[in-house]
């Protein structure tokens, strides 16, 4: 794996957080009934950045939880290895409540449409939105977010790293070129 550019350095990543939050409060028109899940695992962090950024601007505290999708995701039986299953911590009643699903990176739809399920075994919001620090496309199916951080189209043989100094000791995005190993003989 080689680091191809650095997308998002630790000052844009400051910033697209407090963009992203204003946003939010913006479509939704401040912050009352709206409550913010982070996806495991860096949305969870993500997450838990834009909600105090929405805290700091309203002034008011809303609720956080952390959505863990491992047993919706629609590749769980049919994956090599075994998955890891975390716990989903949500505290307070989803009914009638406007969602803000945060993740770190959209590209396939599978995850998100994996924690639409999730939220749906929960209860029923008035509204499911979508934010993500990256959508890198490649959808393969109709998945579209509602706050984006920033647009990076990739090809096949690249990825997008998010880093996030809470487990990985940095802020930072990284566009990364997969190498293919030759088995050639």
């Amino acid at each position: 794996m080689e680091i191809k550019a650095t997308i998002i350095d630790e000052e844009g990543l400051n910033r697209t957080v407090t963009r992203l939050a204003h946003e939010i409060l913006e479509r939704n028109k401040g912050s009352e009934n709206l409550v913010v899940l982070g996806m495991r695992t860096r949305g969870e962090f993500l997450a838990q950045r834009i909600h105090k950024k929405i805290m700091e601007i309203e002034n008011k505290e809303i609720p956080l939880g952390v959505l863990d999708i491992t047993l919706y995701r629609d590749d769980f039986r049919t994956r090599l290895k075994q998955p890891e299953v975390s716990t989903t911590n949500i505290t307070f009643d989803l009914n009638e409540k406007n969602v803000v699903l945060v993740d770190d990176v959209l590209y396939t739809g599978r995850t998100i449409r994996a924690a639409l399920d999730a939220v749906m075994d929960i209860g029923r919001p008035s509204t499911v939105q979508f934010c993500t620090l990256v959508d890198r496309g490649h959808r393969e199916l109709p998945v579209k977010a509602d706050f984006i951080g920033k647009n990076i189209p990739t090809s096949f043989n690249e990825e997008v790293k998010v880093k996030m100094k809470e487990i990985d000791g940095e802020d930072a995005v990284y566009l990364v070129e997969i190498k293919k190993e030759n088995n050639e003989s």
